[in-house]
């Protein structure tokens, strides 16, 4: 008597389509709170529909768009099994990018790979990612969940998103607008945001043996709470002072550090000086450096340092600014000065030492 085998099937693989359906529909509340008026359809389809004739408005629109993810940042939610945050980052790095040209976002689509769809984890995550794009005023119009068992641990995720924004030409921001003696406005960062959590990991976990659910005095609560505090989203502040004041260019402090990132909008024939004393890190900072012994230097091209956003804008609009910012509760101060470039060979630098 032959004996019956039993056909392979994508769920022997390891792949629950049924499991996937179930995360759709727990997430069809959250995305539905993104919606703006010229998106058309709902989550299911292929594709996510944005009406363009709204951009019907505008004399030239210029289209912006960016992709980022939150990088090994989703492996402190993994063990702490907080899910519902890390979309706010996830948002942040892609809309902050986008509104740094002057540009408002328009909408974002999302890339959620796991390792086994659990869907309230799934709909945690897509939760975290809607209430982010609510904050930064735009449209969560689709995204993807993948399932790739073998390849990730039944616990593990990652996330990306790309997102569109539009401005007028004419309105653009950047270095072209920058001119001598205008102004370096910080707004400061509500701690690491979203990057260089690999040295963080390593100098927290790996040599100072340090646990995620360990209190730390400083904080004033747990490590693990700390580390993954959301990056700040700063899109509809930089569209409100862009309003209110004359704006010449924003820069993202995101991977590279202050210096780095804050040079990419400057001018070749300028330099940009910004000066510690102007504030002081928050305690995260100072753990990361003491624990690993990491040199200033190092810091500073890997952590944001307690800036999560720059404003470069004429001495003339620097009282304006600074009160449409606090008027939004946004912590920020004169932090620099644009000189030229004289023998420089950096766009930017950092001076003296931080305020104790």
């Amino acid at each position: 008597m032959t004996e019956k085998t039993t056909g392979a099937s994508y769920a022997a693989a390891g792949v629950d389509i049924e499991a996937g359906d179930r995360a759709v529909e727990l997430m069809k509340e959250w995305v539905k709170k993104t919606q703006r008026p010229e998106v058309l359809g709902g989550l299911g389809g292929f594709a996510g529909l944005f009406d363009a004739s709204a951009l019907k408005r505008y004399e030239r629109p210029l289209l912006a768009s960016a992709t980022d993810g939150v990088g090994t940042k989703v492996d402190i939610a993994r063990q702490m099994g907080v899910y519902d945050t890390i979309g706010h980052d996830l948002v942040a790095m892609v809309m902050d990018d986008i509104v740094v040209c002057g540009a408002e976002p328009l909408f974002m689509t999302d890339y959620i790979c796991v390792g086994k769809v659990h869907p309230e984890r799934v709909a945690a995550i897509v939760k975290g990612i809607a209430e982010g794009c609510v904050l930064a005023g735009c449209a969560l119009v689709g995204g993807e969940t993948a399932e790739h068992p073998g390849l990730l641990g039944p616990d593990d995720f990652d996330v990306a998103g790309a997102g569109t924004g539009v401005v007028e030409y004419d309105r653009l921001l950047g270095a072209d607008r920058i001119r001598t003696g205008d102004a370096v406005i910080a707004m400061a960062s509500s701690g690491l945001h979203s990057n260089g959590y690999s040295l963080v990991r390593h100098v927290l976990f790996d040599r100072a043996g340090l646990s995620l659910d360990q209190h730390v005095e400083e904080f004033g609560r747990t490590l693990g709470e700390e580390l993954l505090e959301p990056t700040k989203i700063y899109s509809l502040d930089c569209m409100a002072l862009t309003r209110t004041a004359e704006v010449h260019a924003y820069s993202h402090i995101t991977g590279g550090g202050l210096a780095a990132n804050l040079a990419r909008v400057i001018p070749d024939h300028l330099h940009a000086t910004v000066d510690r004393s102007t504030w002081t890190p928050g305690a995260v900072f100072d753990l990361v450096g003491k624990a690993g012994n990491v040199e200033r230097l190092e810091l500073e091209k890997t952590l944001n340092m307690g800036v999560g956003m720059m404003a470069v804008v004429p001495q003339e609009s620097v009282d304006v600014a600074l009160t449409a910012l606090a008027d939004r509760g946004v912590e920020a101060w004169v932090a620099g000065e644009i000189l030229d470039r004289g023998d420089h060979t950096e766009g930017a630098t950092l001076t003296g030492d931080y305020a104790v």
